[in-house]
């Protein structure tokens, strides 16, 4: 039987606010991030690598559930107070969605790259090979 333990060097809540701020998670200074959703390769204040990361569609799938979350509400409050003309709650409502949308993606990203650095996931874990899944 193997023994399975997870090191605490990496705090999980550091590493996910420094990758919601688009910092690197390991140093908290350099952007991980080049362009809008782009990832360096490596860190350029300490050098530690990010090629390997997985984010892939993890990211937006997130930002659609959190964005849908937050304007269903919004929505139905707006309806029953002002009862404002289809056409003005729809266009109102889209330019509100594509900019929290657009807004939290970059951030999203960001905090599942240090989600994955804190718990040594994907080639993050220090000696060059992937963490198995138990």
């Amino acid at each position: 039987m193997t023994d399975i333990r997870i090191e605490e060097d990496r705090p999980l809540n550091q590493a996910l606010l420094r990758g919601w701020r688009r910092r690197c998670p390991a140093c908290g200074e350099g952007r991980i991030l080049q362009g809008y959703l782009k990832v360096r390769p490596a860190c350029p204040a300490c050098g530690e690598e990010l090629h390997h990361h997985r984010a892939d569609d993890g990211p937006a799938y997130l930002t659609i559930l959190v964005v849908g979350h937050v304007l269903a509400p919004v929505m139905l409050l707006a309806w029953e107070l002002w009862r404002p003309q289809p056409m003005v709650m729809a266009a109102s409502l889209s330019a509100l969605t594509v900019g929290l949308a657009l807004w939290l993606l970059p951030r999203i990203k960001g905090a599942l790259i240090g989600i994955q650095w804190s718990r040594r996931m994907h080639g993050f874990g220090g000696d060059g090979s992937p963490v198995a899944d138990a």
